[in-house]
């Protein structure tokens, strides 16, 4: 259980991202949701985080940026008092070939799915030192582990993500910091929704169970390792994709 601690979940407003936030509330943490654009969609979350019986808020923040990054935590610090889990979920995709990506397509995705869980991780540390311990959480991809046609930048900050997940875990573990990784396949939310779906039979038929994965399930190893069963587990990049990669 996590009865008592306050988690930070970036990209909280839906998707995976709410899966975990609901996840770590049902098992008692308060939860700060931080959302890039979508107000009614955050406080909808935060009402039925609220319903597990713990506090939520929800704090509008682009994590790309460094300076809104440090505000918010700062205001999540002030208003929950500390901080013991770090989910970093906060993704977008600019899809398309390597041959014809803009490179403000690159840069805008790197900047958000890597440089935003280096900023959130960056103005927490010093809080985690001082507690002596915590869990950081990223949540990456199986298309950072294996690279993924038409994903050139998202492939590279996924992956990058890896490295960074590996660099903290061996800086914070002398502070009893955890960091770990999560690197979903084909999950069913909204943007593989919008896949074609003669894309979405082909992921399927490549997939070992044959379906696609749920937000539960990755909101299921989250709320794992964020207890106290998970201690002794700190650098690992964790796949829940069906068999895909194995």
């Amino acid at each position: 259980m996590l009865t008592g601690k306050t988690a930070v979940v970036t990209g909280g407003s839906r998707g995976i991202g709410k899966a975990i936030a609901l996840k770590l509330a049902q098992e008692g943490a308060n939860v700060a949701v931080l959302y890039a654009g979508n107000e009614a969609a955050a406080q909808e979350t935060c009402s039925l985080i609220e319903q597990s019986g713990v506090k939520a808020a929800a704090y509008r923040c682009d994590v790309a940026d460094d300076g809104q990054t440090k505000e918010t935590v700062d205001a999540i610090l002030a208003e929950f008092g500390g901080i013991d889990i770090l989910v970093n979920n906060a993704g977008i995709t600019r899809d398309g070939l390597l041959l014809s990506m803009k490179e403000e397509d690159f840069d805008t995705v790197v900047d958000t799915n890597l440089k935003g869980a280096f900023h959130m991780i960056k103005h927490t540390y010093r809080h985690f030192m001082k507690k002596r311990s915590g869990r950081i959480i990223n949540i990456t991809s199986v298309s950072g582990v294996t690279g993924n046609a038409g994903q050139a930048n998202y492939s590279s900050a996924k992956a990058g993500l890896i490295g960074l997940t590996k660099s903290t875990a061996k800086e914070l573990a002398g502070r009893n910091v955890t960091c770990n990784a999560i690197a979903p396949g084909f999950i069913d939310t909204d943007m593989t929704a919008a896949l074609p779906e003669k894309v979405k039979e082909a992921a399927v038929e490549a997939i070992p169970l044959k379906r696609m994965g749920s937000p539960a399930d990755i909101a299921n190893l989250a709320a794992f390792l964020a207890g106290d069963a998970a201690g002794y587990i700190t650098g690992e990049v964790i796949k829940i994709d069906g068999g895909l990669c194995m």
